[in-house]
């Protein structure tokens, strides 16, 4: 009793005394403050050799397989493109005809630039252009974004490729070769958020089997977006890298350096690239916003709202400065596409009416309506959208349950580890979590976007299911106690992506070889002797008038002047095709006469497949369209035609009757194609 008596007075006395003693001086208490920093940091121990070499064999391997994967898959579009189109055994004029549409235009700039006097000379012909579409000077630098085909014909004269390669084939080689590029960069992203390079390898594998929903390379090589997506791929693979807390400086500098000029190119190659890099800028806001970041990455975790907003906007500012220089040419250099897509979305989600042809035909194109059940069982019957759907509920909820934490005030971890069971603490998660849920509420309403949702879904559900903290966190919330949840994790992080790769390899390998070994071939006889005939009987300075996809590939086959082009971009040109598309209308041959004749015409082509289209989609066919918008149809008692004293134009201009021959001579045709002469002088005979 007494010795538990003087124990407690002995500590009571030291407590005194340790609260009595005399504080150190400012300059003292920094000193200390320092030195048991510095003591307390942890000196990082040299890992041993064998670790060292299981770590550099393990970055080596997964190198190794990212930039072979990316390889093979361009070797693979590569073949793939030749099979289909015997193109190796086609003339000049056969291959250019695969170029359709829009790729029409893009590749015929790509031969101009080739045939100009110097790279100056061609890029002021290209920016002063009035050699395309009649009494009509137009930018196509600026307004195509024809900057993929400046830099691939400097690189196909600098290198000297002219003595080697023909210009085709260096032109999609290119394209090819960022497809794999593309490819190595999801796979890059895939290991980075898993961990192992097995996910990259998934990765690849869901990319290619969903190819038809993944990539629009197959139909459209030249299209902007094939051209502009592998960048933005890398930029996604570099801000991932860049998102994670256990990277170095240097690893950091690297990460923001490649984002910064991917992100320029990117901006360079895709006039819609700022729509996409504002839905990422609103991904980082959102991850900012709840402070589930390092305070050194987004610097956003102090001060107020208002505070994090400016410095959200300072980091997107930085990171996407060509998307504030866009934004400001918009400004001083008025341009319409803002207004037009307002208006194309208020009449897609219901809020409008209208019967403006132009703006029904394009409601009517298949990318620009909700994807259909199809593309759902694609991705079902190659296993990918259970697994996606899967990753996204595991990664959100947990994701909540950060947040949740965060609202209460509980402090997050800097480093996360695999026995934390948190994925969704991680900040790259987050990121992609957020992304994929943007990208993929507009590819519901739109299936054209799938192109840019769909290699997304491939990488999140690869890392998934071969992360370990992904499992990890799932067999924390049911409590595993049977088996430990760690060792199960690791083992289903293995086990699962290897069950699913040998079913793939099962199911669709041999498709994928079939299709390389079939050799398919591309006919079409009947524009092949249009674009001959116009070579040799047209006159050089004749302008041609007709749809605008045929005119795109008339500029490339022919060189001849058109009046419309397969352009969305410009008022004028929207006009203009849904003028000449009138010749499908039931106007009279008078009427037609003076639009033809107002942009200075010499021929017109009337196609046969659009004059006789039997469309699937009801109202969707172009002369169903063009009644609709003239009032040839009364809308609201269904379809109804009201009176009209003409007939069909492309009809009655065939069976050479007064008034037609009057104004229009025929001059050639095929089982496809008529082409009339617009007579200069008409003489009216009854």
């Amino acid at each position: 009793m007494a010795g538990s008596f003087v124990r407690r007075i002995g500590n009571k006395g030291a407590a005194i005394e340790l609260r009595q003693r005399k504080k150190p001086k400012s300059s003292e208490y920094k000193e200390s403050a320092k030195e048991k920093k510095i003591d307390d940091t942890a000196v990082p121990e040299r890992a041993p050799k064998h670790v060292l070499l299981q770590r550099f064999a393990k970055i080596f391997i997964g190198c190794l397989a990212a930039v072979t994967s990316g390889m093979m898959y361009a070797l693979y579009l590569s073949a793939y493109h030749e099979r289909k189109f015997w193109f190796s055994n086609r003339q000049e004029l056969e291959r250019e005809i695969t170029f359709q549409g829009d790729s029409a235009i893009y590749y015929s700039y790509y031969k101009d630039m080739l045939k100009a006097p110097s790279f100056e000379r061609g890029v002021y012909e290209l920016t002063h252009n009035n050699k395309t579409v009649s009494l009509k000077t137009i930018n196509a630098v600026q307004q195509m974004s024809l900057y993929p085909e400046l830099i691939a014909s400097v690189l196909y004269q600098a290198t000297g490729s002219n003595e080697i390669i023909e210009p085709v084939y260096f032109y999609i080689g290119i394209v090819f070769g960022l497809q794999g590029i593309y490819v190595t960069a999801l796979f890059v992203t895939s290991w980075l958020m898993s961990g192992t390079w097995l996910a990259g390898m998934l990765t690849v594998a869901w990319f290619i089997i969903n190819r038809v929903d993944t990539t629009r390379i197959e139909y459209s090589i030249p299209l902007r977006e094939n051209w502009a997506l592998p960048y933005f791929a890398c930029q996604v693979a570099a801000l991932t890298g860049y998102l994670k807390s256990n990277l170095n400086t240097y690893g950091e500098r690297f990460c923001y350096l490649l984002m910064s000029a991917s992100t320029y190119t990117f901006m360079m190659m895709w006039e819609y690239s700022h729509y996409l890099l504002f839905l990422q800028a609103i991904s980082l806001f959102l991850l900012g916003s709840f402070s589930l970041e390092q305070s050194d990455k987004l610097n956003v975790k102090k001060g107020t709202f208002v505070a994090k907003i400016m410095k959200v906007i300072n980091f997107y500012l930085v990171c996407t400065l060509t998307v504030t220089l866009n934004i400001i040419m918009k400004t001083f250099v008025p341009h319409k596409e803002n207004g037009y897509m307002l208006k194309f979305l208020e009449v897609k989600f219901g809020l409008n009416m209208t019967k403006n042809f132009t703006m029904n035909w394009l409601l009517c194109q298949k990318y620009l309506q909700a994807p259909s059940q199809d593309f759902f069982l694609r991705l079902t019957q190659s296993s990918l959208l259970p697994f996606y759907i899967l990753v996204l509920i595991i990664c959100f909820l947990s994701i909540m349950q950060v947040i949740f934490r965060r609202i209460n005030d509980k402090s997050l971890k800097k480093t996360v580890t695999l026995e934390d069971g948190q994925i969704g603490e991680r900040p790259e998660i987050i990121y992609h979590v957020i992304h994929t849920i943007l990208l993929g509420s507009l590819a519901m309403v739109i299936e054209g976007l799938k192109y840019l949702w769909t290699p997304y879904v491939c990488m999140l559900a690869a890392s998934g299911v071969c992360s370990p903290e992904l499992w990890t966190t799932l067999f924390k919330w049911f409590r595993l106690r049977t088996v430990h949840p760690i060792l199960l994790a690791l083992i289903l992080s293995m086990a699962v992506p290897t069950i699913i790769g040998l079913s793939l390899w099962k199911e669709f390998f041999p498709r994928l070889m079939t299709e390389l070994m079939e050799l398919q071939e591309f006919y079409d006889p009947d524009t092949v002797e249009l674009m001959t005939w116009i070579k040799r009987q047209a006159p050089v300075a004749a302008v041609f008038a007709g749809s605008p996809q045929l005119m795109g590939m008339i500029k490339l086959c022919t060189g001849w002047m058109v009046t419309s082009l397969p352009l969305y971009n410009d008022d004028d040109l929207l006009k203009r095709n849904e003028n000449i598309y009138q010749i499908y209308s039931k106007r009279s041959a008078e009427d037609i006469y003076k639009i033809l004749t107002s942009y200075k015409a010499n021929y017109l082509i009337v196609e046969d497949a659009i004059c006789n289209e039997v469309g699937t989609m009801r109202g969707c066919r172009v002369k169903d369209l063009l009644d609709i918008a003239n009032g040839h149809v009364d809308c609201e008692e269904g379809d109804k035609l009201t009176y009209s004293k003409y007939g069909r134009f492309c009809h009655e201009v065939k069976i050479n009757y007064s008034p037609y021959v009057n104004y229009f001579t025929r001059v050639y045709w095929n089982r496809s194609y008529f082409v009339y002469k617009i007579n200069t002088v008409i003489s009216f005979q009854s």
